[in-house]
Parts: C-alpha cells; structure tokens; sequence
C-alpha cells in the first residue's frame, strides 16, 4: 500500500501562484510514476502532470504547459506542482496520484490522496 497526502491549496487570485506538495509514504519503492489531477466541479477529473520516480520523464496536459512545473525529491518521497500564471478555470481540487505499472503517464493509477482545494478568483 501506498498513503498519499497533498498540502498547500488555498485561494489565490488569478496571475497568482501555489505550490503543492504530496508526502508518499508505504511501499513507495513499488512506485513507477506520480501525478497530478484534478476535479472542477461538474466535471470529469483530468490528468495534470506525471514524474517517473527513476529517470524524471514528465508529461503534462496542454492546457497548463509552461505555467506548471512538476518535480520530486526522491530523497523526502515528495512531489511537487508548482503553479505559475493561475487562472480562474484552473479551480479545482487537485488529487495526487501513484502508479505501478510502465508506459504512458495519464493513466493507471493505483493509489489517491483525498485531494486538496485550489480556487483561484478572477
């Protein structure tokens, strides 16, 4: 098992930026790859950005390339997204997520921290 714990929403205004954080803990050596998604409210939640923990391959999804950036510390067992630019339509809450199995980053994932709210006002 895998517990995942994110930190560091909050309400920020739009051109603003927040960083969050998710702690992993467990059997994080069985780990492949972290990610990022998030759930607006009446809609489907959707892949954000993803780090292999060996080799640091990322992806992320169009709508937030260039303004976020996803890195870890495989030190601390941490991941991190740093948010740049924010705007409105980025509100969401924002889950962090770990996956066992290789191959593509937006999908697969076996283990979900409870998610944390980001709200950016216009």
């Amino acid at each position: 098992q895998v517990q995942l714990v994110e930190s560091g929403g909050g309400l920020v205004q739009a051109g603003g930026s927040l960083r969050l954080s998710c702690a992993a803990s467990g059997r994080t050596f069985s780990m492949y790859a972290m990610g990022w998604f998030r759930q607006a409210p009446g809609m489907e939640r959707e892949f954000v950005a993803a780090i292999t923990w060996i080799g640091g391959t990322i992806d992320y999804a169009d709508s937030v390339k260039g303004r976020f950036t996803i890195s870890r510390d495989n030190t601390k067992n941490r991941v991190y997204l740093q948010m740049n630019s924010l705007k409105p339509e980025d509100t969401a809450v924002y889950y962090c997520a770990a996956k066992r199995s290789r191959g593509v980053l937006t999908t697969e994932y076996d283990y979900w921290g409870q998610g944390i709210q980001v709200t950016v006002s216009s």
